[in-house]
Order: structure tokens, then C-alpha cells, then sequence
């Protein structure tokens, strides 16, 4: 997936192909938000203004490009975990054997789909946290791009979640359902309003 350029990528999320979906689009759009960390780690790393918190900006910069590399990675992972959930939706159903050897393969891709955008999920989390750092040492003069960055970061944890919650939907597994959904739940819960914050936070000061 991420061997395409932008418009190829984005012509086939366009299409009615199974990959790339919300998922990919998901891990990338958190990727984006933690390059845009980077660079303003960039930007401000080796500037005598912000000599005091130098050492910090380059721990937040090697675990971002850490970070983002993840995204990146788990942009083809999405596609290749729910390629066969959607291969397995196509599988004969007309007799109680075919039924049943269906939902034994259904649910097996329903768990592995479920894997990869609770991991962004995670990811974003951990990028959200840089970027509220990011937010107070940063560099003034790019200081909307740490904005961005959270905003983008947010929206693929939001993102994420719902095809979490589609697929836990389908699962005869209850209790593992219930357990990813609940582990979906909380990650919302605390990270959603701190990455608002983090975007409410740099409109204040760049608006003042």
C-alpha cells in the first residue's frame, strides 16, 4: 500500500476493491500526524531558544519516527488482516456444513481484523502524548503544525475504533468481543479530550 504514490492510494480507497478501507486510512492519517511532530522537532532542535529542553525534543523525535514507521506498517496490515474477512463473506452458506465451516472462518478473520486497528488505536494514544509535549517546548513558529498533528492523530484513534466496533459486532466470541471493545472504550475516553485539548490549546495561543 504505502509503495503507491498519494493519488494511486487515494483512487483506490475510491474504489469499491475491500483494500485500502478505514482501517489504512486510519494508520495513515495517524502517520501524517506524527511526521507532523517530527518536523517540528526539527525545526526546533538546535535553536538556542530552546536549549533547555533539547534533550527532550530529540526523545520526542526518536519516539515518533518510531511511532510513525508502526503507522506506516500498519497501513499494509489492515489490508492484508481484512482481505480475507472480506474473501470469507463470499463463502457458500447452503447447507448447515457450509454455514458452519463459513462462520468458523468468519470468525477467525473477524479477530484478526479487529487486531490491527486496536494497535493504531494504541499508537495514536502514544502520539497524542508527544504532541501534548510537543505542545509546550515546541517551536512557536510552527506551532499549528503540532495542531494538526494532534487533530489528525485524533481522528485516526476515532477512526480506528469504528472498525473495531464493526467487527466485534459479527463475533460469536462474546467475552473477547466485549474485552476489545471495552479496551476501544477507554483509549476514547482519556485521549479523545486530550488531543481536543492539545488543538483548543495551540488555537488559544496563535489566536491571541
Amino acid at each position: 500500500m504505502l509503495h503507491l504514490t498519494c493519488e494511486e492510494f487515494l483512487t483506490q480507497l475510491s474504489t469499491k476493491q475491500p483494500v485500502p478501507g478505514g482501517g489504512g486510512a486510519s494508520a495513515l492519517c495517524g502517520a501524517l500526524g506524527v511526521a507532523l511532530g517530527s518536523m517540528v522537532c526539527n525545526l526546533t532542535r538546535g535553536k538556542k531558544k530552546y536549549a533547555a529542553v533539547e534533550e527532550d525534543i530529540l526523545r520526542i523525535l526518536k519516539e515518533g519516527e518510531e511511532l510513525r514507521l508502526h503507522l506506516q506498517s500498519l497501513v499494509q496490515a489492515d489490508a492484508d488482516a481484512f482481505e480475507p474477512l472480506s474473501q470469507a463473506y463470499g463463502l457458500p452458506k447452503t447447507t448447515p456444513e457450509e454455514a458452519a465451516k463459513r462462520q468458523e472462518v468468519m470468525e477467525k478473520c473477524l479477530k484478526d481484523a479487529c487486531q490491527v486497528p486496536l494497535h493504531i488505536m494504541e499508537a495514536c494514544t502514544k502520539a497524542i502524548a508527544l504532541l501534548e509535549e510537543l505542545a509546550e517546548k515546541g517551536s512557536r513558529i510552527a506551532l499549528s503544525d503540532v495542531g494538526v498533528g494532534a487533530a489528525f492523530c485524533r481522528a485516526a484513534l476515532d477512526g480506528a475504533s469504528l472498525n473495531v466496533y464493526i467487527n466485534t459486532k459479527l463475533m460469536q466470541d462474546r467475552e473477547t468481543a466485549a474485552q476489545w471493545e471495552e479496551a476501544a472504550d477507554a483509549m476514547l475516553k482519556e485521549w479523545l479530550p486530550r488531543a481536543d485539548q492539545v488543538v483548543e490549546a495551540v488555537k488559544g495561543s496563535i489566536r491571541k
